[in-house]
């Protein structure tokens, strides 16, 4: 199966760099490039655009901010032999802090993002100033993590319609209001050869095997090993993260931070957007301050 056909209206990347393998990595940036370094990741099933409010408050606020799109997401390439591992996404993480000549970023990661972040810092692949993790802890809710997986695995078959993409997602996201003009959805699918509509990710990234108890040994020893200031920003209605998995983290990061922000489920930032930019901010302004970029 091909990626398909970009939709008329959907955003263009700002950037366009190489990673591993060949693979195009599509990113947008706000702010001063001098100013200090903030790499956002999206989760699985997102893409870059899930950043856009955070990316633009980060700029106002004296950061070069930077998101892109995950390898088999969004406007970037497909891995040619399917691999999604959480080593691959580190290597792709790599390679953008290298394209944009960065230097100690902060890394901001939301779920999937938030692992290859942890990796990245713990398994010392990346050396990062700080890290915000946006709902994601080492272990995770087998019910919240299926209900996801299920909805990125419904309707292989495509939607005849935007329309219909909307009613899937308004299914999903019983508490978002459902959009007015569905001709924003363009940025989430594209269109196939056979006139039908599809999510903009590679089939075969829902398709890989879970390891939970493996995921969970490796993301724990990560997360033992951070010595970066950090901050876990925890949606109070998560379904995925639950209050035992933050103790849990805590326990195994004593240094971190932690906030619980209301009226927020798993996505927090697409959620409550407005609280979770103040709250990262703060923290960025805290632990690594605009006025120290030339220092």
């Amino acid at each position: 199966m091909s990626a398909g056909t970009r939709l008329a209206g959907a955003p263009q990347p700002t950037h366009m760099w190489t990673g591993p393998s060949g693979i195009a990595l599509a990113a947008d940036t706000w702010g001063d490039p001098d100013g200090p370094l903030v790499i956002l990741l999206h989760g699985g099933g997102q893409t870059r655009h899930a950043w856009g409010e955070t990316g633009a408050r980060l700029g106002e606020a004296g950061y070069f901010a930077v998101a892109y799109d995950a390898r088999g997401h969004g406007d970037s390439g497909w891995s040619p032999d399917g691999d999604y591992s959480l080593d691959a996404l580190a290597q792709d993480l790599q390679c953008v802090i290298s394209a944009v000549n960065g230097a100690r970023p902060v890394l901001v990661g939301a779920s999937l993002g938030g692992a290859t972040s942890l990796v990245a810092m713990g398994e010392r692949l990346v050396d990062a100033s700080a890290l915000i993790l946006v709902d994601i802890v080492p272990y995770t809710e087998p019910a919240g993590v299926d209900r996801i997986r299920a909805f990125m695995r419904q309707r292989p078959e495509g939607f005849d319609s935007l329309e219909a993409v909307a009613d899937a997602i308004s299914e999903y996201r019983p508490s978002q209001s459902r959009r007015r003009n569905p001709a924003g959805l363009a940025k989430n699918v594209r269109l196939g050869d056979d006139g039908r509509y599809r999510w903009h990710w590679d089939p075969r990234f829902i398709e890989r095997p879970l390891d939970i108890r493996g995921r969970h040994e490796r993301l724990s020893a990560c997360a033992r090993a951070l010595s970066a200031p950090t901050l876990l920003v925890r949606g109070a209605s998560s379904d995925v993260v639950s209050e035992e998995g933050v103790r849990e983290f805590l326990a195994l990061c004593p240094h971190a931070d932690h906030v619980n922000v209301a009226e927020a489920g798993h996505m927090v930032a697409g959620d409550r957007n407005d609280r979770f930019g103040r709250v990262a901010i703060d923290f960025l302004l805290r632990s690594v301050p605009v006025r120290d970029r030339h220092g």
